[in-house]
């Protein structure tokens, strides 16, 4: 051979084998004799050769639609399905469905949705699936619980995960920085004029994030110089009893948490929101009810998901891989009804006869 690398042809030529069982043979498919894909693969590494899976991909989606265009294909892989998610979870992940899509569009490539939880498909049938398609990038949507997708071949493909952790196996993620998006509501909140700001959580969700929620807001009650201090509530479910209890003895003067209907709890203690107290919701597309808060921008974290499954298809990178990384979007602050406005607040208590200064 050459002393450039050798095209795939090259290598059936010196092998004595077809261009497509070298083909298949580097693919690992398990039609060619173990022996032989051995043997092609023991040739290809010592001769150079790397598969171009776009290229393959390429042929493959050209041969199924008989098109002259071409776009690869990313899996976004849905392991629990839109009928087994709570509606509080369903906008975020339609979000980050649609970032994914519209960001693969830009860059070339379509997505195609697989639905594990609601159609009952294997990982063996879906590896079938991908293969078949030459699809080799997987955009893995978020769970509640520890996700689990180690069944899957992943010496296959290239994967991104979009939330905080993932561990079966350990990908790389893209997901909202919570640390950061707390000290963005909180020094919000103070510029406000909120003194006592209050945050609840469900016990669950503060631990599957690593506490990052409660880290960051303690971080910041502790370095702010603010004082008294509210406790935060943290309880495995968040609900009305409890609630009760912490907020008349506490008295925020604001609320920081995920569920809008503890507005309702607010009120039946005597508040009135925004006028007496507020509440900041911690993601904002968790509620129908309009509201303050943060939006944890999950259309950005499907585009950059997106984005960094792309740069690992093109530097052939497949596999699980050794140093895994985390990817993380800032939260953006949202201004809502369920906080006062201080613009209003101010021409309230202004003297009636205080006159406007005009700029020369």
């Amino acid at each position: 051979m050459s002393s450039t690398a050798p095209s795939l042809r090259d290598l059936a030529r010196t092998l004595g084998l077809s261009h497509t069982t070298v083909s298949e043979a580097l693919r690992n498919n398990p039609r060619v004799k173990p022996d032989t894909r051995q043997r092609v693969q023991e040739a290809a590494q010592a001769a150079g050769y790397q598969h171009n899976p776009l290229a393959g991909a390429l042929m493959s989606e050209m041969r199924r639609s008989r098109t002259g265009t071409f776009r690869g294909v990313i899996a976004i892989v849905d392991l629990d399905g839109p009928k087994n998610r709570p509606l509080a979870s369903a906008r975020h992940h339609r979000e980050l469905v649609k970032g994914a899509g519209t960001r693969a569009e830009e860059l070339g490539f379509k997505t195609e949705y697989f639905s594990m939880g609601d159609e009952g498909l294997t990982p063996m049938r879906l590896d079938t699936i991908l293969q078949s398609r030459g699809i080799r990038g997987v955009f893995l949507l978020p769970v509640s619980d520890n996700p689990d997708f180690s069944r899957l071949d992943w010496s296959r493909y290239a994967g991104v995960y979009t939330d905080y952790v993932i561990e079966h196996p350990a990908l790389h993620s893209v997901c909202a920085n919570h640390f950061r998006s707390m000290f963005t509501a909180l020094q919000r909140l103070h510029t406000l004029g909120y003194r006592r700001p209050g945050l609840v959580l469900q016990g669950h969700h503060d631990e599957r994030l690593m506490h990052r929620w409660e880290a960051s807001f303690l971080a910041y009650q502790k370095y702010s110089g603010e004082s008294p201090k509210v406790p935060p509530l943290i309880v495995p479910d968040v609900e009305p009893v409890s609630f009760t209890a912490w907020f008349r003895k506490h008295d925020p003067d604001v609320v920081l948490c995920h569920r809008a209907e503890v507005i309702g709890w607010m009120e039946g203690c005597g508040a009135r929101v925004p006028s007496t107290h507020g509440f900041c919701c911690l993601n904002i597309m968790m509620n129908p009810r309009p509201c303050s808060g943060i939006d944890l921008q999950a259309n950005l974290i499907g585009a950059r998901g997106i984005e960094l499954i792309i740069a690992q298809l093109y530097r052939n990178e497949y596999g699980v891989p050794e140093h895994p990384s985390t990817t993380t979007i800032p939260g953006a602050w949202r201004d809502g009804p369920t906080l006062r406005d201080m613009t209003q607040e101010a021409k309230k208590t202004r003297p009636r006869n205080a006159r406007k200064t005009v700029a020369m």
